[in-house]
């Protein structure tokens, strides 16, 4: 058996994962997406030394070609690792419905990201009694808010514009909507929450169906464009280039970051909440990776948690072993690409594959 994956947003780490515990890797590249993983990380030796994770690539004219059934028998005996791009390119029908190479977690939560889907994050959240920013109807604006709205041309991306009034929320979207940025559809479906002040944090554990344990990985926080950039100016500056360009927020990278101490157990009882709840609602529950990603806010002399968004799925921030949490709790650094192979490795061990698979 190997490990498989898709080539985008995580799959040296998984791949790294693999190896490190003795499986072979595949990553499931697109065409002309494909030299990181075909090339440059592709297992070899040289002296006398091993390098690189990625031991064969299996190449695709379209990431969405993985549900055919040629690519499906090259997949077989493998287990496959989902990703956020896996989500995107392949589709939750595909996956749910299509797929049948065992995945690693449980795939029908990959569509809870998603907030139209039935008992979606926010439902699962909201059950948890997890603190989440306070939302409102356009006509209902009466704080800071920020607009999170699907975008026209990238159903898979967000568009945010912050609106502190219904006039204003009325202006700007109009505006974004005159521009082709969103569609008059989309709109209708869009989230709009209290603007959180605060330290924003990513909380990424990792939940083992086989000893029924949570752990806490790693911590980290996001870079994203154009916003890092237009933070990084003076304001004077940040109005001036505003007048020309919106800034936006899509994720570039990631930084590994710690929380004090005295913080740490508002997210990890936030996690254990979150994971008894989502049994309630399906069946297998959760299985390996997943992040609370949110903010540390100060009000009134108390500090709380407040989460933004839940991912279901290997978190694309592989700096997160260098994080003190898993050597607090393995010893050594383990990233989440090796503690996945690690829960693989124990349930095949066990005889429990179709614990940790769906």
């Amino acid at each position: 058996m190997f490990i498989s994956t898709l080539g985008s947003h995580s799959a040296l780490d998984v791949s790294e994962g693999a190896k490190a515990e003795g499986y072979k890797s595949m990553v499931v590249c697109q065409k002309g997406r494909d030299v990181t993983y075909s090339k440059h990380f592709r297992s070899r030796t040289r002296n006398g030394r091993g390098m690189g994770v990625v031991d064969d690539v299996l190449l695709l004219d379209s990431f969405a070609d993985i549900i055919s059934d040629e690519t499906q028998e090259k997949l077989s005996d493998s287990v496959f690792i989902p990703n956020r791009s896996f989500s995107v390119y392949v589709g939750y029908d595909n996956i749910e419905n299509k797929f049948k190479v065992p995945i690693f977690g449980n795939k029908h939560l990959l569509r809870a990201e998603e907030r139209t889907a039935e008992n979606n994050q926010y439902d699962l959240l909201e059950n948890a009694k997890i603190n989440i920013a306070r939302t409102f109807k356009p006509e209902e604006i009466d704080v800071l808010s920020l607009v999170k709205v699907q975008e026209a041309k990238r159903s898979y991306e967000r568009a945010f514009f912050f609106a502190a009034s219904p006039a204003e929320f009325e202006e700007k979207s109009q505006q974004l909507i005159s521009e082709g940025t969103i569609a008059v559809e989309d709109l209708a479906d869009a989230r709009i929450e209290e603007f959180i002040l605060g330290a924003q944090f990513n909380f990424n554990f990792f939940y083992s169906p086989l000893s029924g344990e949570l752990e806490l990985l790693g911590i980290d926080t996001r870079r994203q464009t154009n916003i890092d950039g237009l933070l990084r100016l003076p304001a004077p500056q940040q109005s001036e280039v505003l007048k020309y360009r919106r800034f936006t927020t899509i994720e570039a990278g990631h930084i590994s970051c710690t929380m004090r101490e005295s913080l740490l157990q508002k997210g990890i009882e936030a996690g254990e909440r979150f994971v008894e709840t989502v049994k309630e609602f399906y069946p297998q529950g959760l299985i390996g990776p997943f992040a609370l990603q949110g903010a540390i806010e100060e009000k009134d002399g108390k500090e709380r948690f407040v989460v933004f968004d839940v991912s279901f799925r290997m978190p694309g921030s592989p700096g997160t072993r260098f994080t003190p949490y898993s050597y607090y709790l393995y010893r050594e650094p383990i990233s989440f690409g090796r503690r996945v192979a690690m829960e693989i490795k124990e349930a095949e061990k066990t005889g429990r594959l179709d614990e940790v698979t769906s």
